[in-house]
């Protein structure tokens, strides 16, 4: 009988166990910045920023070499001239305003359409990752404050593969590869 009864209990506790849901953890925001297709969006994003900061600064230009002549003629010309020069300097002035604006708006919608599809490409490796290994729960590890590391298994490696991340990339040498580029 006692026998039974210690049967009876281990069967129940390796059932209990294996009816615990299984808990895991990825690094989502690491899995996005290092995936390939994340350095062809930040590469698409910066000829555009790059291009967008040429046109100002050919904006800009304008506009002081204009105001150089505006204040090296102002006291040779009559009123009507000077009203029209300084009308010309405003609108210079507001189209500047509203390009630094509008190319703003324009670089971050850009940002966020490429990054969506690379962002969903992330969710759904980590999802399938997820059912195929049987988690119940999987926390990013941006929004959680403590993780049991006893009780959840980092996914993040095996995302890392699936994704086509190089072994040994890491945010680190991401910030030392766009430095470089930078600097050059």
């Amino acid at each position: 009988m006692k026998k039974a009864f210690v049967i009876a209990i281990a069967a129940l506790v390796s059932i209990a166990a294996m009816a615990q849901p299984k808990f895991a953890h990825v690094n989502f925001s690491e899995l996005v910045q290092l995936m390939p297709e994340a350095d062809q969006a930040r590469a698409t994003i910066q000829a555009s920023s790059q291009e967008a900061q040429e046109t100002y600064q050919a904006m800009v230009e304008e506009f002081n070499s204009k105001y150089q002549a505006y204040q090296q003629k102002v006291s040779t010309w009559t009123p009507a001239i000077r009203e029209t020069k300084e009308k010309e300097l405003t609108e210079i002035q507001q189209r500047i305003q509203s390009f630094e604006q509008t190319v703003q708006q324009e670089l971050a919608q850009q940002q966020q359409s490429l990054m969506a599809p690379i962002q969903k490409k992330a969710m759904d490796t980590v999802e399938e990752l997820a059912k195929k290994e049987g988690f119940v729960y999987v926390f990013d590890l941006s929004q959680v404050l403590y993780i049991d590391e006893k009780q959840s298994v980092d996914l993040t490696p095996l995302a890392r593969k699936a994704l086509g991340i190089k072994e040994g990339r890491t945010l680190e040498t991401l910030q030392q590869e766009m430095a470089a580029q930078q600097q050059q």
